[in-house]
């Protein structure tokens, strides 16, 4: 379980750090984002899952 919130931390804080770095270029993007058709937006979620599924296989392989 402390593992799980380790890593929950570390992605929030990834995903937090665009945001305090240049909040209007991601104001740009989510912009960009939001007029993206639905299955665009699908193929790059995938996409998404299947590469971090990937590095955590590799991760676990590895070590």
């Amino acid at each position: 379980m402390k593992f799980f919130f380790c890593v929950m931390g570390m992605v929030m804080i990834v995903e937090g750090l665009p945001y305090f770095i240049s909040p209007n270029k991601m104001r740009q993007m989510v912009t960009m984002i939001l007029q993206m058709p639905e299955g665009t937006l699908r193929r790059f979620g995938f996409f998404m899952m299947l590469t971090g599924l990937v590095v955590v296989y590799l991760a676990m392989e590895a070590g």
